[in-house]
């Protein structure tokens, strides 16, 4: 058996991940998550308990391997159809919000 690493889960992992993630949570829901963490983890190592060696790695859930449709080239979708169930459009494009910011008009045009 290989040896078990454990990972320990604080308030400066919490934090960090919050932060990589962009998410906020008050103190209440950080130790939820830090709760949650911990029995993933817990969960992972009690798996690293078992003797696999034996298993054959399992790479479909059933007998069948492949079960999507042939890639047949189809005719594009013209602009009316496709813009037509967009929750924000013109005539021509889809609208959505911006995501980045124009770093000229953010310094004041400079």
């Amino acid at each position: 058996m290989s040896e078990s690493l454990s990972m320990e889960v604080n308030d400066a992992l919490i934090e960090n991940l919050c932060k990589l993630a962009c998410l906020e949570f008050d103190p209440a829901g950080k130790q939820e998550i830090k709760k949650d963490l911990q029995k993933m983890i817990g969960f992972v190592e009690k798996l690293n308990e078992l003797d696999l060696r034996e298993t054959e790695p399992l790479f479909y859930m059933g007998e069948e391997s492949n079960v999507l449709r042939d890639d047949e080239p189809e005719p594009a979708m013209n602009r009316e159809k496709a813009l037509k169930n967009a929750p924000v459009a013109d005539d021509q494009y889809f609208k959505v919000p911006q995501v980045v910011k124009n770093p000229a008009s953010a310094s004041g045009g400079k």
